[in-house]
């Protein structure tokens, strides 16, 4: 059975950045619910479980309805279940420096993802990287030490919320980034929403087995919160995957900034917290870095394409 491939439905710029926009703002909404859930006191082992339970049965649901089941055959079922390993890692992890830092310190952490990216792209496979690119990188970088502020860590040690919050929201950006170079690999052979589905099944096993040991009685809130949790990660899914199958990656990746607006407006409204004063000062330079990143991208893949076709 051959590995199921990705189509080529027509592109359609402006949809793809709406569905982009979306994801980001049900990001937003949805790590707001975890960090109501944890406050309500719900291990997050028991949220990573319904976050994910709660696509797969809307992906079969889809599939069901795009030709069967079968679109989600694979013959690399040992690169999806390293994958979907790491994912839940990095997805621990992004939930745990949500949890204990402000949403927009978490947010701008996690925006790094693409600079940390070059780095790997270069170590791990070999990809040359010109100066414009790496200067961008060096901007960024330096955007993020702003925001840590490693002076204050070092100072007041990484104790406490904060400090464990920061070093937890930044192993989580590492490894989203990991995962990035992973999807790409993977992406040469598999659509991306055969990706997602391995991804959700393959993780429910571990999550399956430990719920039991975590998992305590809730209430009507507690219960509401936790679908709300499933679905909001359902939609951010869906909304991604069907972002880059509507329009290139270098058209709706620069979308992803508007989380930080997001991140600031629910942790204002919410939780009544706004950034820290690095933030402000870090924040621009990660955005600006990331999007001369994302517009270089752009720019060597038209000059790719007219290369191809001289």
């Amino acid at each position: 059975m051959t590995a199921a491939r990705a189509t080529n439905p027509p592109q359609h710029y402006l949809g793809g950045i709406a569905l982009r926009l979306l994801a980001m703002l049900s990001l937003s909404v949805m790590f707001v619910l975890v960090k109501y859930i944890a406050e309500a006191g719900i291990h997050i082992v028991e949220s990573l479980f319904w976050r994910q339970a709660l696509v797969l049965p809307l992906l079969a649901g889809w599939a069901l309805t795009h030709g069967g089941l079968s679109m989600f055959a694979t013959r690399r079922i040992g690169i999806h279940a390293r994958r979907a390993m790491m994912g839940l890692t990095g997805m621990a992890l992004n939930f745990g420096g949500m949890i204990f830092l402000p949403m927009a310190e978490a947010t701008t952490i996690n925006l790094s993802v693409p600079i940390i990216c070059v780095f790997l792209a270069a170590a791990l496979l070999g990809e040359r990287v010109g100066w414009q690119r790496w200067a961008a990188v060096f901007v960024g970088f330096a955007g993020v030490l702003v925001v840590l502020n490693p002076t204050t860590l070092l100072l007041q040690g990484f104790e406490g919320d904060h400090g464990l919050g920061t070093l937890i929201a930044l192993g989580g950006a590492v490894m989203t980034a990991l995962i990035t170079i992973q999807v790409r690999d993977l992406g040469r052979t598999e659509s991306a929403m055969t990706i997602v589905f391995w991804f959700s099944l393959i993780s429910m096993v571990p999550l399956g087995i430990a719920l039991p040991f975590v998992m305590t009685p809730h209430g009507a809130g507690e219960w509401g919160l936790l679908v709300g949790l499933g679905l909001l990660g359902a939609v951010v899914q869906l909304s991604l995957t069907g972002a880059l199958r509507l329009a290139p990656v270098s058209v709706v990746t620069p979308m992803d900034y508007s989380s930080l607006l997001w991140s600031i407006a629910c942790g204002w409204w919410f939780f009544g917290t706004l950034p820290a004063d690095t933030t402000w000062i870090g924040a621009p330079l990660i955005v600006a870095s990331g999007l001369f990143i994302a517009w270089r991208e752009h720019r060597l893949h038209i000059e790719r394409q007219k290369d191809i076709a001289a």
